[in-house]
């Protein structure tokens, strides 16, 4: 399996304020956030309690906020951190080092899967996927099924739209009141924390002259715009069809879900 090299450019003290920034304005999206990451991590816990020394792959794992919480949770554990965005991979490899072999590749380039070793136990995924055409999630879900052991398990948290308009709007203002609940409905947002991160000189060696990560690919590459307004009924149905035995909800805060699935 082809690993990026070890970032040594920096600081772990500078890492771990980004980090800490990071999941600050994420809890502005997700103000349960904690409570859904004890979820995914108790959802692996338990379909792999029978395995000594699991390997777990974090799809879209950002700078390793969940991969970290699964590393506490599962010490024997072989943890694979993937995204495309090197920042991030920048970020989890200076803070967290070497409790994961962290891997940049893209989840939209059907050639991913190659970054895996030949089998794995189970996968997880937080608030990365809802980007992905549903074509390239299926061949994703299938791929993934393919190289997961018989008994392993995947875990998916992101937002999903509800069965209709009424009920989506229903949602949104019951996730309007969590935000004010949690006191993080004025927190940083996703774009402000990009312009900041990339404003600081302390990072220039891995930021450098690169761009905005919302900014259009050139050579058409799926990235994070919008939603593929998959809902978790659908995220069950591809993941059965791909080659899992059961799936379905486990954990729904408003339309946002934990979707667990069985192989």
């Amino acid at each position: 399996m082809a690993a990026s090299p070890t970032d040594t450019t920096v600081s772990p003290d500078v890492a771990a304020e980004w980090i800490e920034r990071w999941d600050r304005q994420q809890e502005g999206f997700i103000p349960h956030r904690e409570e859904r990451f004890a979820v995914i991590t108790d959802s692996v816990t338990a379909a792999l309690s029978d395995i000594d020394a699991p390997v777990i792959v974090d799809l879209g794992c950002g700078p390793g906020s969940l991969t970290a919480r699964l590393a506490r949770s599962l010490p024997t554990a072989t943890l694979i951190g993937i995204d495309a965005e090197p920042l991030l991979l920048g970020l989890a490899r200076a803070h967290y080092g070497e409790i994961a072999t962290w891997v940049q590749t893209d989840l939209g380039d059907p050639a991913w899967v190659n970054v895996l070793p030949d089998t794995i136990h189970g996968a997880v995924s937080t608030t990365a996927l809802h980007w992905m055409h549903r074509d390239s999630l299926a061949a994703l879900y299938s791929s993934l099924a393919k190289r997961t052991v018989p008994g392993g398990v995947f875990v998916n948290a992101d937002h999903m739209p509800l069965p209709d308009e009424q009920l989506q709007d229903l949602s949104t203002s019951v996730y309007a009141g969590q935000c004010r609940r949690a006191g993080v409905a004025d927190r940083e947002g996703y774009h402000e924390w990009w312009d900041a991160i990339l404003a600081d000189e302390r990072l220039a060696p891995i930021t450098g002259a690169r761009p905005h990560p919302e900014a259009d690919s050139a050579d058409g590459a799926e990235h994070h715009h919008g939603s593929n307004l998959v809902t978790a009924a659908e995220h069950a149905r591809l993941l059965q069809e791909s080659g899992y035995t059961s799936a379905g909800p486990v954990w729904q805060a408003a339309d946002d879900f934990v979707v667990a699935a069985l192989r």
